[in-house]
C-alpha cells in the first residue's frame, strides 16, 4: 500500500495514517485548508444571511475529488466551488449561515470529505451570535439577473431596539460590484431604523457575485454589521456552447466543431488564441461586424488518454476574452 502511495506521488501527509482493510486515511484533508478551518461571524443581527468562503488547496501531487460536503445543522448550508482539484489548484467551500434559524450563540460543523482512492475528512467550524435587539429586513440584498450596463437599486432595513444610542457611521463595500448608501428612517426613545441602498454598477464585470458589505457603527460591541449582497450580471456577449465535450473518440480522428457567439450589438472577432497541438481554425474569421458570429474548429487528438485544451476568443466588445474549454478521451 505504501508503495502504491509513493507511485501515485502523494506527499508525506497522505502516507502517514492508512487504516487496514478500509484503505482510509484520516487527518490529511485538514492540511488542504491552509488558511484555517474555523470562522467566527461574531455578533450578528437577527435574520442576517451570512457567508464565509474557506479556501481549499490540493497540496498533493495527484488529482483530488471533493466527495461530500455535509453540514451539521439546517441553519447552515455549504457547497464546493469545484468538485475536482488538480495538484496545487485552489477552490472554496462556501458556507452560508441563516440568522433567522437560531437565537443566541450557535456553533456548527461542516464535514468536507476528500478522495476518492484514499478518503479523509476535514471538520470546518462556523459560529455566530444572533442578537435579538437588532434585525435586518430582508436579511440580504438580492439583485435579479441584469444585463451588463443596466442599473438597479435594492434596499434593506435595519432596526434596533435598546438603550444604546446606536448610530451607523459608514457603509463599506469591498469586492461587490455595487455602490451603497444609508439613511436614517426614524429615531425615537429606545428605537432607531436605517435603510441601506445598494445600486448595481453599470460597468460591473459579468457573472454571478455573492459577498458582504459592512455597516460601521458607534457600538464598541458591534463595530461592523455585515449585510450579504448577491446577484448576477449578464454579459452583453455569450458563447454557445461554453464547453466542447468530445466524449470518447479514437486517436487521430479529425473532428469539426462550431461555436456561436452572440451579442446585443455588432462586433468583430479579433483573434482566436490557444490553437495548435490538435486544435486549429477551420476556415477564416469573418471581417464583417455582426451580432452573431461563428467560429469553426478542427480538432484532432494526437495521442491516447485525456485531452484538455482552452481556447480564448478575443472580440471588439470587451477586453476579457471568451473562454472555450475542450475536453475528451481518446482511445488508441
Amino acid at each position: 500500500m505504501l508503495q502504491f502511495c509513493k507511485a501515485a506521488g502523494l506527499f508525506a501527509p497522505l502516507l502517514l495514517v492508512l487504516s487496514a482493510g478500509t484503505m482510509q486515511a484520516q487527518g490529511w484533508a485538514e492540511k488542504m485548508f491552509i488558511q484555517g478551518t474555523s470562522h467566527d461571524f461574531g455578533i450578528v443581527p437577527k435574520g442576517a444571511q451570512l457567508l464565509h468562503r474557506f479556501s481549499i488547496t490540493n497540496i498533493y501531487a495527484v488529482r483530488m475529488e471533493i466527495v461530500q460536503v455535509q453540514s451539521g445543522c439546517g441553519c447552515v448550508s455549504a457547497v464546493a466551488s469545484k468538485r475536482f482539484l488538480e495538484p496545487r489548484e485552489t477552490a472554496t467551500i462556501d458556507v452560508s449561515m441563516d440568522g433567522k434559524r437560531f437565537d443566541g450563540a450557535k456553533n456548527v460543523g461542516v464535514r468536507v470529505t476528500v478522495g476518492p482512492e484514499f478518503v479523509s475528512s476535514a471538520e470546518l467550524k462556523v459560529m455566530a451570535t444572533s442578537r435579538a435587539d437588532l434585525v435586518f429586513n430582508p436579511g440580504r440584498i438580492v439583485f435579479p439577473p441584469q444585463a451588463n450596463g443596466a442599473s438597479l437599486t435594492q434596499t434593506a432595513d435595519m432596526e434596533y431596539a435598546g438603550n444604546f444610542p446606536l448610530e451607523v457611521r459608514e457603509v463599506v463595500v469591498n469586492q461587490v460590484p455595487v455602490e451603497a448608501t444609508f439613511k436614517q428612517l426614524y429615531r425615537e426613545p429606545g428605537r432607531v431604523g436605517y435603510q441601506v441602498s445598494a445600486t448595481l454598477k453599470t460597468d460591473g464585470p459579468p457573472g454571478a457575485f455573492k459577498d458582504t458589505i459592512f455597516l460601521k457603527t458607534n457600538d464598541p460591541t458591534l463595530p461592523l454589521v455585515s449585510l450579504l449582497v448577491e446577484g448576477n450580471v449578464e454579459s452583453t456577449i455569450s458563447i454557445t456552447p461554453q464547453k466542447l465535450a468530445l466524449g470518447g473518440v479514437t486517436q487521430g480522428d479529425l473532428l469539426t466543431r462550431r461555436v456561436v457567439i452572440r451579442a446585443q450589438k455588432p462586433f468583430q472577432i479579433l483573434a482566436v488564441d490557444g490553437t495548435g497541438q490538435g486544435v486549429e481554425l477551420a476556415g477564416e474569421l469573418s471581417a464583417q461586424p455582426a451580432s452573431v458570429q461563428t467560429v469553426a474548429l478542427k480538432i484532432q487528438i494526437p495521442g491516447p488518454g485525456e485531452f484538455r485544451r482552452e481556447i480564448r476568443i478575443r472580440t471588439s466588445l470587451q477586453e476579457a476574452p471568451l473562454v472555450l474549454a475542450i475536453d475528451g478521451m481518446a482511445a488508441p
